[in-house]
């Protein structure tokens, strides 16, 4: 079996986790080119749109193929972004840190400055590796050749990225159970004064 053919396998069992995990769920799958000049970092990028229904009240943003462009014995990530709305920004923001990955290798907990708010009027202009809110069912992904982990990326400020560096992963995450936080609001305030 060469390269493309596992890598395309491993694209369709991440559609197919993400497919059995979101059932009742429209889910629309987008070739993502990077362009000319990044489109090898990520082959094959594809982006899977997950509706509201059953599972999640919101969007949900799914990379399929970045495992095969950055795995270390075949275990690598898939990545995961939650949103109020459906808007073509996020598809291009996942395919962003999918590149972002694909070329300095993300990892639960890792942080990604992303230079501008994640959506319009948001303070949050940083993103969070973290585990994914739909649980560990949905979290773990068994592939051809490996194991995918599908990770959120929690759009944070910068605030609480210097907290957690001071502070801990586990007691930022404290922070945002306590202040009721919804993390996928765009204009929640900083969980950090």
């Amino acid at each position: 079996m060469t390269g493309i053919e596992c890598d395309d396998e491993a694209i369709s069992a991440v559609a197919d986790h993400v497919g059995g995990f979101f059932t009742g769920h429209e889910i629309t799958s987008t070739v993502y080119d990077l362009g000319r000049s990044r489109r090898g970092a990520v082959p094959g990028l594809r982006i899977l749109t997950v509706a509201p229904g059953p599972q999640a009240d919101g969007w949900t943003y799914v990379t399929a193929g970045c495992w095969g462009a950055a795995n270390k014995e075949g275990d690598g990530l898939e990545l995961v972004l939650s949103a109020p709305e459906h808007d073509e920004s996020f598809v291009e923001l996942l395919a962003m840190v999918a590149y972002y990955h694909a070329t300095r290798w993300l990892e639960l907990r890792h942080s990604v400055p992303i230079g501008k708010p994640w959506a319009p009027g948001s303070s949050c202009d940083h993103l969070l590796v973290s585990h994914p809110l739909h649980g560990p069912a949905f979290e773990h992904c068994s592939l051809p050749g490996g194991r995918a982990r599908l990770l959120w990326i929690l759009p944070v400020t910068a605030a609480e990225l210097d907290f957690r560096r001071e502070h801990g992963h586990e007691a930022l995450e404290r922070l945002f159970d306590e202040t009721g936080a919804v993390p996928t609001d765009p204009h929640r305030p900083s969980v950090v004064a």
